[in-house]
């Protein structure tokens, strides 16, 4: 019999064991259904699985969802080992250099590249795992400071400069960007209306020759609609589809 107080124990160190519970597991479940019957085609859907147990995300996965976002390393070490390896993960927050080692051997995809340090560091680390690793450029559109990512113009001057294109190992796949977290819809669809005429110009001016560079990462659970109006090819919903955060 498996000793209560250990049990506890190493749920309290490794939070990403807990479990959930039949009514829980039913509300993912008739989430993930719901979000993949209704989105328009192109468009994806990245489960935003952070501060819930591995758990929630088989059950999501049980659903058909493939595609899984975590902005913490550690904790998507702990689920890449445990969850199946069909798994599609995505990393979703702000990643340090120093982290990108330990997540080069299987990410799927890097949404929030904010420098070009950050750049040389993922190529550095794809190629010694002989991979290419997908990213998305980060846009600061948002009116708030502490969000992460270039200015447009930043972001211009470092496709325009043409450094990128010798990195063998990393696939600039298109832009993600963060609305500012207010209650005014319009603002919120005025900056993701920049982000998508940055996404359209860059297609333009840079990658036209580039079938890959597709992806425009914007839209959370209380701003999805916008993003799909204005352009989003990949939304990133968490407490819509898990509820609140477990730990």
């Amino acid at each position: 019999m498996t000793n209560s107080r250990s049990s506890r124990r190493r749920h309290k160190d490794n939070p990403a064991s807990s479990t959930v519970n039949r009514m829980e597991t039913k509300h993912i479940q008739e989430e993930i259904r719901a979000f993949r019957s209704s989105l328009p085609a192109g468009v994806r859907l990245v489960a935003v699985s952070k501060y819930h147990p591995a758990e929630a995300v088989r059950a999501a996965y049980e659903a058909g969802q493939r595609i899984f976002g975590e902005s913490h390393v550690q904790e998507l070490q702990e689920k890449h080992r445990t969850l199946p390896p069909d798994i599609e993960w995505h990393f979703i927050g702000h990643l340090q250099t120093n982290k990108v080692k330990y997540i080069a051997p299987y990410v799927s995809l890097i949404h929030a590249v904010d420098s070009w340090r950050l750049l040389q560091e993922i190529d550095k680390q794809a190629a010694r795992n002989n991979r290419v690793i997908d990213c998305l450029l980060q846009l600061h559109v948002a009116q708030e400071a502490t969000k992460f990512g270039f200015t447009t113009e930043e972001c211009r001057a470092l496709l325009a400069e043409g450094a990128w294109r010798t990195l063998a190992h990393v696939r600039i796949a298109g832009v993600m960007c963060m609305a500012s977290n207010v209650d005014d819809p319009e603002q919120i669809r005025r900056e993701f209306h920049r982000a998508f005429e940055f996404f359209r110009q860059a297609r333009a001016d840079f990658f036209a020759d580039s079938p890959s560079f597709r992806e425009c990462s914007w839209g959370m659970s209380d701003d999805y609609p916008l993003a799909l109006q204005e352009g989003s090819t990949l939304i990133r919903v968490g407490s819509r589809i898990f509820g609140e955060r477990k730990y």
